[in-house]
């Protein structure tokens, strides 16, 4: 069973419609008693990174995923979601992530070349850069998924699973023992996205 943690961000129903669809059950709440009863766990996450950590930070939800990720618990974040798995963001001011993985967020603007547009939206070939990966198991390469994003993930090299080229190397998926990331949105890259989904109720 899949819990989808509900803390006021994110379109939660669009990922259960994209999880049945595999056939793996779940149910969003933001209730820490109902979450502790998953097998799994998936963070999502649209919107700015300070307010997102806010949320969580005020409902006691960071310290439970936390928890929960220590405790060996499958945990999945996608796009914000998965931007808050890392130490820290440079998004608007400096916020402290939930610090799962090594890496910090920082802004497209002024990385990227002028003549590319920001956000980052629409469809990019992946990369895979873990050929082990067990959320992308069922991904080839080239295969292609949709973003929606203005920041992106720097040094994080030891848990790096794919890129997607977008000026630059974007990190598009990482993975480190059960913490598992994506900067694409599975719920929306069609097919692809679907076998991501279904791997990572999988594991």
């Amino acid at each position: 069973m899949v819990g989808i943690i509900d803390y006021g961000v994110g379109n939660l129903f669009s990922l259960c419609s994209s999880l049945q669809a595999v056939g793996a059950e779940s149910f969003v709440s933001g209730n820490i008693a109902d979450l502790a009863k998953a097998d799994k766990l998936i963070l999502p996450g649209v919107g700015a990174f300070g307010d997102a950590a806010d949320k969580l930070r005020k409902s006691g939800l960071d310290v439970f995923v936390c928890q929960q990720a220590k405790k060996g618990v499958p945990l999945m974040g996608i796009c914000l979601g998965m931007q808050l798995l890392f130490e820290k963001s440079y998004e608007y001011g400096e916020h402290e992530g939930l610090g799962l993985l090594k890496g910090q967020v920082v802004p497209m603007k002024g990385a990227l070349p002028e003549s590319l547009k920001i956000p980052h939206m629409g469809w990019n070939g992946l990369h895979i850069a873990n050929p082990q990966s067990r959320l992308l198991a069922d991904v080839k390469e080239g295969d292609f998924v949709y973003f929606v994003h203005s920041f992106f993930a720097q040094g994080c090299e030891e848990s790096l699973a794919a890129t997607a080229e977008y000026g630059v190397s974007i990190p598009a998926a990482v993975e480190q023992g059960n913490v598992f990331g994506c900067q694409f949105h599975p719920e929306k890259s069609g097919p692809v996205g679907l076998a991501i989904l279904k791997a990572f109720s999988e594991v």
